[in-house]
């Protein structure tokens, strides 16, 4: 007999996921800050798709992993969940104060590995929170918080790319002045916010019987891989075809954010990464561009959980990801600065629905005891993407769109409508309303 959850306030609902804004300013650095660093420490363009390996590998060894140990976690004090959250903070919050002083290539590419490690840490068991304390009727609200916190988060990593720039001029070592403001103040907010979701947030504790089945678990050094193994092995059908639509979904927008520094250069300031000056500006707009598309993610977040249980999740995340590959086709060909800031708000929509709505197509299909580690797999999908085009971009990028950032965009742009196709396609089993109701 499945336990009745408590029914949650708005404001505690809000707590729980404050810590969620600390990883997305973390992970709003590593979209729109990495790469320009990567460029002013000489990266060429056809390396920088395989020095953003980091990111989706660590999440494909962590994010599984924590998933699995999480489910099998209980500590009186600290909860089921929470233990990650706080060993992921600190680990974001040193690679963050450490990332500014990178002397050379490879030292910035290696602490990149440590901070996506510690993000994936502390992401995965987020999401499993939701499903864990939230009842059905609540977790819409529960997920699209994170998406309201995702856009807050990386709206100021990205302001701080712009503001930044403006009132700290000059270069320390190898990288200018701004780079290590942003960092360090993306550090604080990285533990702090987490700091404070722990001391608001209470899990709700196993019931005896629960807690004697978690203790008499195995706990091998292999367990929580077998447990992958066989999560996977049952896996419900509806998460083999959202891992179709992430192949094409996030394969994308890792295009995107490799690109879209260099393309905003070329396309409104005929600048390349040689200029310095015209391309710190370009950064900074592009800073500027990007914060607003999670400014508009934040807006309409709570606006896609009414849509999503009136229309069905599917075709409300469809939609989005059309409207997203709209802007992505016209931002390389807009050659007015102010302009782009209409064209990337689509990516916004499509980014508050992809932070949130697709968990809620397959979270009916879980069993509850396997929310970490199947929310753990559903991260895999979404690195997966990643890895292949870390591996496999370089060359598009080099042989067929002759290395300009702009060609990058649109054939982003191209993938994102073939993603939106997928998703109608999909036969979700849950209890999305599929038809508007009065």
């Amino acid at each position: 007999m499945l336990r009745s959850k408590p029914k949650l306030s708005f404001w505690q609902i809000l707590n729980m996921n404050v810590g969620f804004f600390g990883i997305q300013y973390s992970f709003g650095l590593q979209q729109s800050a990495v790469t320009p660093i990567y460029d002013f420490l000489g990266a060429s363009p056809d390396q920088i798709p395989i020095l953003h390996l980091a990111g989706p590998v660590t999440g494909l060894l962590v994010q599984p992993v924590i998933g699995a140990l999480s489910d099998k976690t209980w500590h009186p004090k600290l909860g089921r969940r929470k233990p990650y959250f706080l060993i992921g903070a600190i680990l974001c919050s040193l690679a963050l104060i450490a990332f500014p002083f990178s002397s050379s290539l490879w030292m910035a590419a290696g602490l990149l590995w440590i901070l996506d490690a510690g993000n994936n840490t502390a992401m995965e068991p987020y999401r499993a929170l939701i499903a864990d304390s939230l009842n059905e009727d609540q977790r819409p609200l529960g997920f699209q918080m994170q998406s309201f916190f995702t856009g807050l988060g990386q709206v100021l990593a990205n302001l701080s790319l712009f503001v930044f720039p403006l009132i700290i001029v000059g270069t320390t070592g190898s990288l200018p002045n701004w780079v290590y403001a942003s960092f360090f103040l993306g550090a604080f907010c990285s533990i702090a916010s987490i700091l404070w979701s722990n001391s608001k947030t209470k899990e709700i504790p196993p019931t005896k019987e629960e807690l004697e089945a978690l203790k008499a678990e195995k706990n091998g050094v292999f367990e929580p891989l077998l447990e992958i193994v066989s999560a996977i092995k049952d896996m419900p059908k509806v998460m083999w075809q959202l891992a179709l639509v992430y192949l094409f979904q996030w394969y994308a927008l890792f295009c995107y954010w490799q690109n879209s520094s260099k393309s905003v250069a070329l396309s409104v300031w005929n600048a390349t990464p040689d200029n310095k000056e015209l391309y710190s500006e370009a950064v900074g707009w592009t800073g500027l561009v990007n914060g607003w598309y999670n400014v508009v993610t934040f807006l309409v977040a709570f606006a896609l959980v009414g849509f999503a249980k009136r229309f069905s999740a599917k075709r409300v995340h469809a939609f989005c990801l059309i409207l997203a590959a709209i802007g992505f086709l016209a931002f390389p060909h807009i050659e007015n600065k102010n302009l782009l800031f209409f064209a990337i708000t689509g990516f916004g929509i499509g980014w508050a629905s992809m932070m949130g709505i697709p968990y809620l197509m397959v979270v009916s299909d879980i069993p509850k005891e396997r929310y970490g580690v199947y929310m753990g797999i559903i991260n895999m999908m979404i690195v997966i993407p990643m890895i292949f085009q870390t591996v496999s971009f370089g060359y598009i990028l080099k042989h067929f769109l002759n290395n300009d950032p702009r060609h990058a965009i649109t054939f982003a742009g191209i993938l994102l409508i073939v993603a939106s196709v997928l998703t109608l396609l999909m036969k979700t089993k849950n209890k999305e309303v599929e038809e508007v109701t009065s």
